[in-house]
């Protein structure tokens, strides 16, 4: 396996030494190839004084370096970003990079401190991780032969190509692919292959192929991976039942979504509800076990660990797993699958009663899809005979739980946006992190509620058992940025006030989207406000989530087939059941069910047994950093593609008028948001010819000196397309009318 100096350095914790022998099994090092480069990259370290050699085992010199990532400009000045809240970014100059590439992981010594108005200074003394294998160029004649320019003007860099298959001669002035095979050393110059020729130039080019080559994503699952398949057994056997709940007589449908795409045809999600004879609800979740079949450190495992999580770039999506293994654990009727339910009792106003999470064995019922479930509903579509108890089912989940759990989510304060539908398969919040209300598809938002329900329930077990976890934590939104939100609402008359002006809390979000559902505005408003929310992140400890407004732990467990994290907490939870101590030690007499939530509260003893729990507790410690860059480099794709096919639709209509709103004044222009297509445009203060326009911060606004018309934040204006710049997705306008009037004394500074 493939690994880093990022990953390398994960290991040395705490001042320990740690062996060479270990580390190989840790970094996955099994052929001689990567054994070698162990060897070296330790040796070099020890060379560099960042790690001491002590008989024969490794240890970190806990010296004044700083980890950070690289954000360079095209001008040629970086800045070093560290990870740390409200720590200073550290100014590199070029000569101190170390060859360090824009978005690198780099360990930084501070040359020179910094003060109240200039920043530290630093200089690059260790390259931790490359994030550009790849590159984006155009290809051009030098004097060696031929060469790279990437697209990226932050990579301050040509590449030195070197003949391949592909015709150099007829790719230059193309765009291009490049697989980079050694970075710079010393002063010899980075080298590189041409993959693929893209096009003659970036919008000749597939935008999902630029997307993939951008973020080095690859489509393809190695052909190692898919041929492991092969050994894995098709049917479940006697030995697979052991244990198992028998669920297969219990009434189970499965819900998905409207169109007949492939990404819709993999079902991991089950349900089934009965009322119990006290009244309350009994709501079974059953997730199709992945663990099962996706053993630890297989090639399978490798592989899916590798990606993190699955990337969705419109028609195309890229998956941690085969397809095949994919429809070989999907949900669908008649067919005998092995789950893990979760089984949770709810009384009537929606409180969590108990619950038990049990390794079972199902048989689906009914696959409908939203819309049939629908048209049941509202009566639309008749239920033949053998349909009636799925209807009843269908009336209890949404006529009655799913409201009454949302009523409880939202009295702890917690929001919803109303937003048209998300192309994701997660039936929980998924990769915005908050839960999206649609009025195309109103029962998806409500069976998000179950879901949430549903992981806040595992969240809970794995602690109460003390298991190395996975939680899913989200920060609350910087209140700068929400500011000119703030200011924007109010010049629309929205009475957006904060309770606290210090903090910001849930519920001042639930009162924002209140508020904006009454504005002419609040599509605009709703997709600023979604911008304002910060990225959910995994961490192994229990923490805040700001949308679900949850402080008691939140994990993903539902969506094995899509994200690694939820297959890993799927694996801990059967660790536990299968391998785990049910009481303290054999002379015990009292015992507690591990797979149900009686035990909370009850246990004092370690679950696992020692040597799994320090192996788990070892993978977690990178596997969390792993897993948030991953999810970090998806969500930069899925944007991207988004941005490219707005930068496409905007190139079409170029010269084209519309309607839009002012969301932004900066002193070189303002930004406009055009409400029907939510695209956002800049209109550049050099296109205003009318007069001389002057920046006014304290309002955020530019004004007209002779004829005193502003251009202010919430101002209504018609704009027309100037031009596009597609691969840069970054749209021009020039202003037709509107605007507003600024009275004499108005708008000074």
């Amino acid at each position: 396996m493939e690994f880093s100096i990022a990953t390398l350095l994960s290991n040395f914790t705490d001042d320990k030494s740690v062996a060479p022998k270990v580390l190989e099994k840790k970094l996955g090092c099994q052929d001689q190839s990567n054994l070698q480069k162990l060897h070296i990259a330790l040796e070099i370290l020890e060379k560099m004084e960042i790690l001491v050699k002590d008989r024969g085992r490794y240890r970190r010199i806990q010296e004044e370096l700083v980890e950070a990532k690289l954000r360079c400009s095209s001008k040629g000045f970086c800045f070093a970003i560290q990870e740390v809240e409200g720590a200073d970014d550290i100014y590199i100059q070029k000569s101190h990079l170390s060859s360090a590439w824009n978005g690198d992981r780099v360990l930084v010594e501070i040359t020179k401190e910094g003060s109240r108005r200039r920043s530290p200074e630093g200089k690059v003394r260790l390259i931790l991780e490359r994030v550009n294998p790849s590159v984006l160029a155009r290809v051009r004649r030098s004097e060696y032969g031929y060469a790279a320019i990437p697209l990226d003007d932050r990579l301050l860099f040509e590449l030195e190509l070197k003949p391949n298959q592909e015709d150099l001669a007829e790719a230059v002035d193309h765009l291009v692919h490049v697989e980079v095979l050694r970075y710079p050393l010393g002063d010899n110059p980075p080298i590189g292959k041409v993959a693929r020729v893209l096009g003659s130039d970036a919008e000749d080019a597939a935008d999902t192929d630029i997307v993939c080559c951008k973020h080095d994503l690859h489509p393809q699952l190695p052909e190692a991976v898919l041929q492991s398949i092969q050994a894995l057994p098709t049917q479940i056997s006697d030995t697979d039942l052991e244990g198992r709940l028998d669920l297969r007589d219990l009434l189970t449908i499965t819900l998905e979504g409207n169109s007949e795409t492939n990404q819709k045809s993999f079902i991991e999600n089950a349900f089934s509800l009965e009322k119990t004879q006290q009244g309350e609800w009994l709501l079974g979740v059953h997730i199709t076990d992945v663990a099962h079949l996706v053993t630890p450190d297989s090639q399978l495992d490798q592989e899916a660990r590798a990606r993190g999580t699955a990337v969705f770039l419109g028609d195309t999506f890229l998956t941690i797993i085969p397809e095949v293994l994919m429809e070989q654990c999907s949900l669908v009727a008649a067919q005998e699958r092995l789950t893990l339910s979760v089984l949770l009792t709810i009384d009537e106003a929606g409180q969590l009663l108990e619950f038990e999470i049990q390794p079972a064995v199902i048989q689906v019922d009914h696959q409908l899809s939203y819309e049939q479930a629908q048209s049941l509903l509202g009566g639309h579509q008749s239920a033949d005979q053998d349909l009636e108890p799925a209807v009843e089912m269908l009336q209890g989940l949404f006529f009655n739980l799913s409201p009454a759990v949302r009523a409880q989510r939202q009295r702890r304060g917690a929001f919803e946006l109303s937003m048209s539908e998300i192309e994701y398969p997660y039936k929980d919040e998924g990769r915005l992190g908050a839960i999206i209300v649609s009025s195309s598809l109103p029962l998806r938002s409500l069976l998000t509620e179950l879901m949430v329900l549903t992981n806040q329930a595992v969240a809970s077990h794995l602690q109460a058992l003390s298991l190395p976890g996975l939680y899913c934590v989200q920060g609350e939104p910087d209140i700068e940025e929400l500011q000119d939100l703030i200011n924007l609402g109010r010049n629309l008359d929205l009475d957006l006030q904060l309770e606290d002006e210090e903090e910001i809390s849930p519920q001042d979000y639930q009162d924002f989207t209140q508020l904006f559902s009454k504005s002419s505005a609040g599509k605009v408003l709703t997709h600023l406000l979604l911008s304002t929310i910060k990225s959910a992140t995994c961490s192994s400890k229990p923490g805040f989530h700001f949308a679900l407004a949850l402080d008691t732990g939140y994990t993903h467990c539902t969506s094995p087939l899509w994200r690694y994290a939820d297959l890993f907490v799927q694996r801990l939870l059967l660790a536990a059941f299968t391998q785990g101590r049910d009481r303290r030690s054999t002379r015990s007499k009292e015992r507690v069910h591990l797979t149900h939530s009686s035990c909370h509260g009850k246990i004092s003893w370690n679950v696992l047994p020692p040597d799994l729990q320090q192996e788990l507790d070892s993978q977690l410690t990178h596997l969390v950093a792993h897993l948030n860059d991953r999810d970090k480099l998806a969500q930069d794709a899925e944007l991207d593609l988004q941005g490219l096919k707005k930068a496409e639709q905007m190139k079409e209509r170029t010269g084209d008028v519309f309607s839009g709103l002012i969301t932004g004044v900066q002193s070189y222009g303002f930004f406009v948001e055009i409400e029907d297509l939510l695209v956002e445009g800049l209109v550049h203060v050099s296109s205003l010819k009318d007069d001389w326009y002057e920046y006014r911060s304290r309002h955020s606004c530019l004004v007209g000196r002779k004829n005193r018309t502003a251009y202010q934040l919430g101002d209504q204006v018609q704009v027309q397309v100037k031009s596009v710049d597609y691969y840069r997705q970054q749209i021009d306008l020039v202003t037709v009318s509107g605007g507003s009037v600024a009275l004499n004394g108005d708008l000074e500074e």
